[in-house]
């Protein structure tokens, strides 16, 4: 299960990754639209946007449906959902780490310019 989240997660990162995939689901912000209609704005072929679309997909970010001869798009909260969860499990560390850090820079301040031990001895005049 947990391996099964994890893989989850890192195609939601990688889909991420991608500034053109990101372009796409701002697009798909606004609402639903038809690939063709989605792929307006992008130089490249509806082939390359259709690829874009099945990464977004398999990451669980976007569903496509097709009706007729038109395949539409909207966003899938699924894997923003799979993000956020692991943001979250992560984020009471990072902030117990940066509050740490923010106490020993205020130490730091604190102490004259000669103590031993102080950024100005360890790096010198910068």
């Amino acid at each position: 299960m947990m391996k099964k989240k994890k893989l989850g997660v890192d195609r939601v990162f990688q889909a991420l990754g991608d500034a053109t995939r990101r372009a796409m689901l701002e697009r798909l912000s606004a609402g639903p639209m038809s690939v063709s209609r989605l792929a307006e704005p992008f130089a490249m072929s509806l082939a390359a946007v259709v690829q874009h679309l099945q990464i977004l997909e398999q990451a669980r970010l976007v569903k496509t449906e097709k009706v007729g001869r038109v395949r539409s798009c909207r966003i899938d909260a699924a894997g923003l959902d799979a993000a956020t969860e692991w943001l979250g499990a992560r984020r009471p560390e990072w902030e117990r780490k940066l509050d740490r850090l923010g106490e020993l820079l205020e130490a730091e301040e604190s102490q004259p310019a000669d103590w031993p031990g102080s950024a100005n001895e360890l790096l010198g005049p910068l």
